[in-house]
């Protein structure tokens, strides 16, 4: 597994930033419902105990945390949803690091950050990833 300490980075005046991990581990957020099993809107939380995983789903995110990356649920279930969402993730046999809750629900996301950030958007199944060149938005100087 590799090894999660944070490096230590400074701006040009010696002032310490944000830490980052190192190269070789990525930090994963990955959506639950429609992603990772079927899709149950928060309005239907009784089928949150029986929804079905997406067994490739299973088999790439925990290859991901053997592999030593960060996992990190990151869902729009409400807190009330988090007892009954762990149990869920711990009978299917998700590895993973982090469960947060309260993702703003509607989709259409644009994350801003300081630090570098991949999006990748799920389309039905789950598979070791590869590079592609697309068309991004960025911030253009004034």
């Amino acid at each position: 597994m590799s090894d999660h300490s944070l490096k230590e980075i400074k701006d040009e005046q010696g002032r310490l930033l944000s830490p980052i991990l190192p190269d070789n581990v990525k930090n994963y957020l990955i959506d639950i419902d429609g992603t990772i099993c079927d899709d149950v809107p928060n309005e239907e939380p009784e089928r949150m105990v029986t929804c079905e995983v997406y067994p490739d789903a299973l088999e790439i995110i925990n290859k991901w945390y053997d592999d030593g990356h960060i996992i990190t649920f990151f869902t729009s279930r409400t807190e009330e949803h988090r007892r009954v969402t762990e149990n869920w993730l711990k009978k299917h046999g998700f590895k993973y690091h982090g469960l947060l809750m309260d993702k703003p629900r509607g989709g259409n996301y644009h994350w801003i950050d300081n630090h570098m950030v991949r999006a990748t958007r799920f389309k039905g199944y789950f598979t070791d990833l590869i590079r592609v060149n697309k068309t991004i938005e960025v911030f253009d100087k004034p």
